[in-house]
């Protein structure tokens, strides 16, 4: 009898949540995620990753995980072994008997396909939601999803950053005049209002059509931009089409500058080469996702400290409402 109390004193004086959590990483997010860590204050858990000469691999957890919390960072753009991997250290996680499984995705990928807009096609964002929580996956935590009601298809608890948080301080520390926020389509005007609001600045909206996925066929410009410091808005840059194409007219219209800013570096095809020819003053970006180049244009904020500080306040319980707030 005086065992068993003796040991309730002791697991009341050193409760089970103060084990401090442990953050591992996919191989595609290291160097963020060294710096997550770093900001959080611990070290980068140890994980070895095998592979096969056709290509499948097997991550491996070199430390216990037994009963505690870990957070899994990982983002998951494509191509699908990023999104595999992720899936693969969550499943691994569980079986290790992990009692928090967070998947912290900077970017979370196929987010552009979260609703059916013909026939015959997948909603992905929803198909990868699920695929998450069947993995074991007990939280998310992302930044600006492409959509905001993807947070719907998950049945588990989902953290949804703003980068605003990072951008709005390098934004007024420029001190621009006459300054005017821009969305590059209709549906990032939501967006851009916010960040207006926040500036206390005007508005324009680009208006699109695309011939197909990438390809714009027309341009139009609601609302003026005549002797203003314009800043466009979006979650990702993709190949770059959209923000330089709306740069390039903004300029036409009379803008003094044009600076975009963009969450996601996806950057693909030839996106670089639109950036360095195009009438951007700089593309800002976090480092949610890794570069493939440098480019002279492109100005990146680490969302590091924004991760780490989220991440810590959810394994003590405590608020990061400030965090969803423009």
């Amino acid at each position: 009898m005086s065992i068993l109390k003796t040991q309730l004193t002791t697991t009341q004086l050193m409760p089970y949540e103060t084990t401090e959590a442990k953050i591992f990483t996919c191989s595609q997010s290291r160097y963020l995620a060294e710096q997550i860590a770093k900001a959080y204050g611990v070290k980068l858990g140890n994980v070895i990753t095998s592979r096969y000469s056709d290509g499948e691999f097997q991550p491996s957890y070199e430390e216990s995980i037994r009963g505690t919390r870990i957070f899994i960072i990982g983002s998951t753009h494509p191509g699908p072994e990023n999104l595999m991997e992720m899936l693969l250290m969550i499943d691994a996680a569980k079986r290790a008997s992990a009692r928090h499984i967070t998947a912290v995705l900077p970017y979370f990928g196929w987010a552009r396909q979260d609703r059916k807009d013909k026939p015959r096609v997948p909603i992905a964002a929803k198909l990868v939601a699920k695929m998450l929580e069947a993995a074991g996956a007990t939280r998310i935590i992302t930044m600006d999803l492409h959509a905001d009601q993807i947070q719907g298809f998950f049945e588990k608890p989902v953290d949804h950053l703003f980068a605003s948080t990072i951008f709005l301080p390098y934004l007024k520390s420029l001190n621009l005049n006459n300054l005017t926020i821009a969305s590059p389509d209709m549906g990032g005007s939501k967006r851009a209002y916010a960040y207006s609001k926040a500036l206390e600045s005007d508005v324009v909206i680009c208006y699109k059509q695309r011939a197909k996925a990438n390809v714009i066929s027309h341009m139009e410009l609601i609302g003026d931009v005549t002797g203003k410091n314009v800043v466009l808005v979006d979650d990702m840059v993709d190949t770059a089409g959209t923000l330089t194409k709306a740069a390039d007219l903004m300029m036409e219209r009379g803008a003094l500058s044009v600076r975009a800013i963009c969450t996601h570096p996806i950057l693909s095809g030839s996106a670089y080469e639109r950036l360095q020819n195009s009438k951007l003053e700089e593309l800002i970006i976090t480092d949610s996702i890794p570069l493939t180049q440098e480019s002279e244009k492109l100005r990146v904020l680490s969302c590091a400290d924004l991760f780490a500080e989220v991440m810590h306040n959810v394994h003590h319980n405590k608020s990061i409402s400030s965090k969803f707030v423009m």
